[in-house]
């Protein structure tokens, strides 16, 4: 992983387990993470079998594992297992909900059968992480953000969108001519499959011309603001603006 910029990592694909309360955990440090980033470069080349073995065993371990460590071990689907909080309350079809207000005309709340019968939009780019790694061709799924906002109402004095999530801890922010762009998602299936609890399930934010970190896992409230505010890494000194390749001081090739 790239010590100049860490990010929330993803995870590999895994079985969804049983759906089991969990308490809210706690924000893991940035220096926990900075202290094991050599496991990030590793790489795992493995057979289809031994692959899907990996990537069930990580995903059960890291539904276990209170540090998060679990999510910088390298499997060979690309993605890595990492939340900023210990555990995270699971979701599903009976009690998600996802909230809109702010400066908004008409704030309203969407279960999860709602936004599934919106029309939806699918669409394959590269997955980028300011850590380095790149999931090429990752189709994603879901109801544009715009037209989420289009139905609320926004205010003329609205200027940004924040995002936060049911893990308690997570948010990011947008401007409100990023979130309008046709390729930011309020997202219901990764990779042709509905959303895992481990990769951010039910519902989670797809913003496909930015590093990854920007996509908000667990999404529960949009709330439309004035202004930006900073999320959970901005906070912690990463930049605001995350377009790849023109920000954190790396040029990858862009995603969109």
């Amino acid at each position: 992983m790239n010590s100049e910029r860490p990010e929330r990592p993803e995870e590999p694909a895994g079985p969804e387990e049983l759906d089991q309360p969990q308490d809210r955990g706690t924000p893991i440090g940035r220096r926990v993470l900075l202290g094991t980033l050599g496991l990030g470069a590793l790489g795992v080349v493995a057979a289809p079998t031994l692959q899907r073995g990996m990537e069930s065993f990580l995903a059960g371990a890291a539904e276990k594992d209170p540090t998060g460590l679990t999510g910088l071990l390298p499997n060979g689907g690309g993605f890595r297992y990492y939340s900023v909080t210990s555990s995270v309350p699971r979701k599903n079809a009976e009690n998600y909900q996802l909230k809109i207000d702010g400066l908004v005309d008409k704030p309203a709340t969407y279960t999860l059968a709602d936004l599934r019968a919106m029309p939806q939009t699918r669409m394959v780019k590269d997955v980028q992480c300011v850590t380095g790694w790149r999931v090429p061709g990752t189709p994603f799924e879901g109801v544009r953000l715009s037209r989420l906002l289009d139905e609320a109402g926004v205010r003329s004095s609205a200027g940004a969108v924040r995002f936060t999530c049911f893990d308690g801890a997570y948010s990011e922010s947008l401007t409100l001519d990023q979130a309008r762009r046709a390729d930011v998602l309020v997202a219901l299936r990764m990779q042709d499959k509905n959303l895992s609890h481990s990769h951010g399930g039910p519902v989670r934010l797809y913003v496909a011309p930015m590093y990854f970190y920007k996509s908000a896992k667990w999404l529960s409230g949009i709330e439309v603001t004035e202004d930006v505010r900073p999320g959970y890494w901005e906070n912690r000194g990463y930049d605001i603006d995350a377009w790849v390749g023109k920000s954190n001081g790396r040029d990858d090739e862009p995603t969109s």
